[in-house]
């Protein structure tokens, strides 16, 4: 056996360990997200309960490795080598693809990324084998490859995104129609017989999908199979009596039924989607197994078909990561983050995904068709369904949505994850609850007019990143199949420093942006000092940028404006998000006065306005050189040094003011943007001069002016702040009670 071989199956041990990272952050948002969403517990009790139900679905789940082993490819027609070419194929295709998908905070299915990229990589080896032999043609490509598979999960992820969010509308609106959002009084008279109905779901849903295998041959479960009305009757039974004895002690039977909701779907998961994970690992290990016994390299993988048993150590050792990933990645969390803001009851700040023709199509047509349903309904009709749907928080936990919600979409995943089982459908647990949790949403009013157009764009963003998963994972499992097995050993150790570099980049390296990000973040997150260093930051960040782009024309740089164009877009950006997160912020500073968030308000806009200003400095500015246009000639080059002089003096003024927090020298600023006033006024005037002479170059005449401009509105709007920031301060410290000082005492 070639040490070639040995080395390869510990990278794919290695590759198992990181698609368990993978994998786990992904498909966290499946069963952690109802439980997260509605507040139902402590963090630490959900994820408790969730690793619970991971440790026992992974001893169930040995019946699912023979996908890998000979799910999408006949191994028949394949030798070890080329069996081992497809899965470490896959494998590095396999955790690149979900890591950019979790990087960008998008579920997807790893369902699908694993069919895929078996599909792609074994395609690739067997055209490989089919040009390299004359008796093949591409006919027989079929002998290779099992296409029955990629075709229904093609056609279920079709049918489960429209049947998903269809009945997760449906039942929401059932549900708040019995309930309302003040449904504490009705819930205690019958939430035994409905929650009742939610277990039994979920009973059914845990022992059927989840641990089936395990008691597939026991008395019980064959009694289950053939009086199933029955079974579910005696138990929904069961569950009512049981939920109405712990309601007389005044337990909340809602929080209940939600963690046994995210128990089975953790359960569900770790049971049928750990060969997402492992299975391509493990099946290489069975294969080096197989030629080593046979001491042959040559030969022919048949035994792969046979039902091989998993080792147990295996599985118990991919239990412990998914657990010790699932209560350590950050990812994890913020992938879970994209389904909530999504379906969240309050519309803060869903601008983030922005909008596009066709979400303003849809919510246009929508409101179309509510008007003429009003139009034929009756009022009191009207009324009574208004007063159901009219929200209240009556749990008072400042959760996204309430616990009704959670326990509807746990229910309805539950359900239809199981009905699809029953009928052999490959159903994709990430599609379903996902798509149950937007129609929910939906029916539960939290889609208004003031975010609807750009929840539907974030939807519809993360279904064409599914959609995509299937086209990406084949063609990057494609290239790289073909290239291990015509590239050899060198290929080999290339791609796998790639796999290596790009894994260690993604998530052990910050990315300035993210740091950007989270200081955005921490600037909503409703203390004064947090908002004053934003403050701070960005006005030293737009003081470099403008310096530096001056400099940057007269020396006619492409690179460096180019950056700067970046720079500048990236600081107008977070500017923009300051305001999209108005909402929140200033539901954290109502304790302090309606005066403290007046001076914030007109703080976000003077620095919105500045960073916009900026842009429109650079975004020209780089433009003009990048198309090769003439330079500023030496007049409007002087010109704009001595104002870059007086814009850096002004500037360096109102950062030392804001860094320090003293605002004696406010009035010398006041002073020196007056006098920069008459320069850029006496400035602009020579240059009309000029052009009414015939002199200098038209375009960049108009760029000079444009500076100008910009100049004089980022100065105005820099003192604008100032001010804000000024009395923003003072009620500050007098609402706090704090003693004024500076930074530098």
């Amino acid at each position: 056996m070639s040490e070639f071989y040995t080395v390869a199956v510990a990278v794919l041990a290695v590759l198992a360990v990181s698609g368990l990272y993978v994998g786990v952050t992904n498909d966290a948002v499946n069963f952690l997200n109802s439980a997260i969403g509605s507040k139902a517990a402590g963090m630490r009790t959900i994820l408790a309960v969730a690793s619970v139900g991971i440790i026992l679905g992974v001893i169930s789940s040995s019946g699912m490795m023979e996908v890998a082993r000979n799910g999408m490819f006949n191994p028949s027609f394949f030798t070890f080598g080329e069996v081992m070419a497809i899965y470490l194929g896959v494998m590095l295709a396999n955790v690149i693809l979900l890591d950019i998908y979790n990087s960008m905070g998008l579920p997807t299915s790893t369902t699908v990324s694993l069919i895929f990229c078996l599909l792609g990589a074994a395609v690739a080896v067997s055209a490989y084998k089919i040009s390299s032999e004359p008796t093949l043609s591409a006919g027989d490509l079929g002998d290779f490859i099992n296409t029955s598979r990629a075709m229904g999960i093609i056609s279920a992820i079709l049918l489960s995104v429209a049947i998903a969010f269809t009945c997760g509308t449906v039942t929401m609106w059932i549900s708040r129609m019995i309930f309302s959002f003040r449904y504490m009084a009705l819930f205690r008279r019958f939430g035994a017989m409905w929650c009742g109905v939610s277990l039994t779901a979920i009973v059914y849903f845990a022992l059927f999908k989840g641990l089936k295998s395990t008691f597939a041959e026991s008395a019980a479960a064959v009694w289950i199979d053939h009086n199933l009305p029955a079974a579910l009757a005696l138990c929904w039974v069961a569950c009512s009596v049981l939920l109405a004895f712990l309601q007389l002690f005044r337990i909340n039977i809602l929080r209940i039924t939600i963690l046994s909701g995210t128990f089975a779907l953790a359960l569900a998961f770790a049971g049928n989607d750990l060969v997402n994970f492992i299975g391509v690992p493990v099946a290489g290990f069975d294969a080096y197994s197989i030629a080593r016994e046979a001491g042959n390299t040559d030969v022919v993988m048949s035994a792969l078909n046979e039902n091989i048993p998993a080792n147990m150590i295996f599985m118990l050792t991919a239990g412990a990561i998914m657990v010790l990933t699932l209560w350590t990645s950050r990812k994890a969390m913020h992938v879970t983050e994209t389904e909530i803001s999504l379906s969240a009851q309050s519309s803060d700040d869903e601008s983030q995904y922005g909008s596009n023709v066709f979400s303003r199509g849809i919510v246009r047509l929508s409101i179309n068709a509510a008007t003429a349903i009003e139009r034929v309904t009756p009022l009191k009709v009207r009324e009574f369904v208004a007063r159901r749907f009219e929200y209240v928080d009556v749990e008072h936990s400042g959760a996204p949505y309430d616990m009704i919600r959670a326990t509807v979409n746990l229910t309805t995943s539950a359900l239809l994850i199981s009905l699809a089982t029953s009928l052999k459908l490959p159903l994709s647990t990430t599609y379903v609850c996902f798509m149950v949790a937007m129609g929910s949403s939906l029916a539960d009013k939290a889609w208004g007019r003031e975010s609807a157009v750009y929840r539907i764009t974030g939807v519809m963003t993360v279904v064409m990143g599914w959609f995509t998963t299937a086209i990406g994972g084949f063609a990057i499992a494609f290239a790289t199949g073909l290239l291990l097995i015509w590239g050899g050993i060198p290929a080999f150790a290339a791609m796998t420093l790639l796999c290596g570099y790009m894994l260690v980049k993604s998530n052990f390296k910050k990315k300035p942006r993210e740091e950007a990000a989270r200081a955005v973040d921490g600037a909503t997150a409703g203390t004064v000092d947090d908002i004053a260093e934003e403050v701070c930051r960005m006005m030293q960040t737009a003081t470099r940028i403008y310096d530096r782009t001056i400099v940057a024309v007269f020396k006619e740089n492409r690179k460096a404006l180019r950056d700067l164009v970046r720079e500048s877009e990236d600081i107008y950006r977070d500017s923009r998000k300051l305001r999209s997160g108005l909402m929140p912020t200033l539901r954290r500073l109502k304790g302090a006065g309606l005066e403290l968030s007046l001076y914030y308000i007109q703080m976000v806009d003077y620095l919105s306005e500045i960073a916009e200003a900026l842009v429109h400095i650079t975004r020209p500015t780089f433009e003009h050189i990048d198309n090769n246009h003439e330079g500023l000639s030496r007049e409007q080059a002087t010109d704009l040094m001595h104002i870059n002089d007086d814009v850096a003096e002004i500037y360096g003024s109102i950062n030392r003011i804001l860094v320090t927090n003293d605002f004696s020298e406010i009035d010398s600023v006041l002073s020196m943007r007056e006098d920069l006033f008459e320069r850029i006024a006496a400035t602009t005037k020579s240059e009309l001069v000029r052009i009414n002479e015939g002199e200098g170059n038209t375009k960049a005449s108009i760029l000079y002016l444009t500076i100008l401009s910009e100049t004089r509105t980022m100065v105005l709007q820099a003192r604008n702040l100032l001010k804000a920031q000024r009395y923003f301060s003072e009620h500050a410290d007098a609402r706090m009670g704090r003693v004024r000082y500076t930074r530098n005492s």
